[in-house]
């Protein structure tokens, strides 16, 4: 049920900033009122309350953000909070934010190496990556993880791929145990 709430709000936002040629816009607001509510606990607090009215978390809603951001968002985010869906604020902003990333062909891209990589090897990666996809541009994510003891591990969206030593190995281990049982 999120999902489809997150994908409904977050592809309406879309279409709104489509039609108002504001994509860039809307994004960055996106991205900076999803940052305030993550950094503000007490804001969703308020806004999700059983005991404070619908009317008074629309106030608050617009006091907070009217002004700070454009009429178009502002108006947004109130709407959310009216149709009591201010719980899944964060899913929906994120939804919009894939959907412009993917409109821009903005891959998002998480690698996990066993070393730190240092600009040049990072720099490479990012060129296989554009070479290798549809891409124009690349958000890179990268992180250390020791225990691949070697290679490292590509996700973008929901492909993986995994060239680290511990997943050869394991690989190899199967195979050993194949031939030992035949």
């Amino acid at each position: 049920m999120a999902r489809l709430v997150s994908k409904v709000y977050g592809e309406a936002l879309f279409d709104l900033a489509l039609e108002k040629q504001s994509v860039d816009t809307l994004y960055d607001e996106a991205a900076s009122v999803r940052q305030v509510f993550r950094q503000n606990n007490d804001l969703m607090l308020l806004l999700t309350h059983p005991k404070i009215s619908r009317e008074e978390r629309v106030d608050a809603v617009g006091n907070v953000f009217r002004g700070r951001v454009s009429d178009d968002m502002a108006g947004f985010l109130s709407l959310v909070v009216e149709k009591g869906r201010a719980d899944e604020m964060d899913a929906i902003l994120c939804y919009f934010l894939s959907l412009v990333k993917e409109y821009k062909k903005i891959g998002v891209v998480f690698v996990v190496s066993a070393i730190e990589f240092d600009e040049t090897q990072r720099g490479k990666v990012e060129q296989k990556l554009l070479d290798t996809t549809n891409y124009a541009s690349l958000e890179m994510h990268y992180k250390v993880d020791a225990s691949l003891i070697g290679g490292m591990v590509i996700r973008i969206g929901d492909r993986v791929v995994d060239s680290s030593i511990r997943t050869k190995l394991s690989r190899m281990e199967k195979q050993l145990q194949e031939i030992q049982l035949s």
